[in-house]
């Protein structure tokens, strides 16, 4: 790995946030599953089922959250070096009002789909798009976005290339 060109920390009292909506959530669900005599059985099943889905995704999102993202030379990674995505395949960076990205944060263009990923409340990847945010500083989040546009935007000059996608 090089020199990281920028590092996004989740913030704090996002994480929380998350962490208490989820969890309300998941009892809610859970409680009312269980509570309800009146439900029939099958709704009671998928009440259950989805309140210890949105449990166990309230723990992941806490753990997940809890690495930062890495942006260096060799691309876009989790602190703990797992690749989310490679320099040499993102092709641009959107941070638009009407980009489909999560809240504070921004998408990535690939040039080829590299597989589905997620870290809930960081980042995701579907077909060729990368979203990056969620429970990150708006600010953190819009400078990793203009650093990694300027570093593609060398890029392109130095290749050439100028169609971004």
């Amino acid at each position: 790995m090089s020199d990281p060109l920028h590092v996004l920390h989740a913030s704090l009292a996002r994480r929380a946030t998350s962490l208490a909506v989820h969890l309300a959530l998941g009892a809610l669900l859970v409680w009312i599953a269980v509570a309800s005599s009146t439900m029939p059985f099958g709704w009671r099943a998928v009440l259950l089922g989805l309140g210890i889905v949105v449990l166990i995704l309230a723990r992941e999102g806490w753990c997940e959250s809890a690495q930062a993202l890495v942006l260096d030379a060799s691309g876009l990674r989790q602190e703990n070096g797992d690749l989310i995505a490679p320099m040499d395949l993102i092709a641009s960076v959107d941070r638009g009002v009407f980009a489909f990205k999560p809240s504070n944060g921004f998408v990535l263009h690939l040039t080829r789909p590299i597989g589905l990923a997620w870290a809930p409340g960081m980042w995701w990847r579907t077909g060729r798009r990368v979203g990056v945010g969620g429970v990150t500083s708006g600010a953190g989040a819009k400078a990793m976005a203009d650093t990694l546009a300027m570093v593609l935007a060398e890029r392109d000059r130095r290749t050439g290339n100028s169609d971004g996608l």
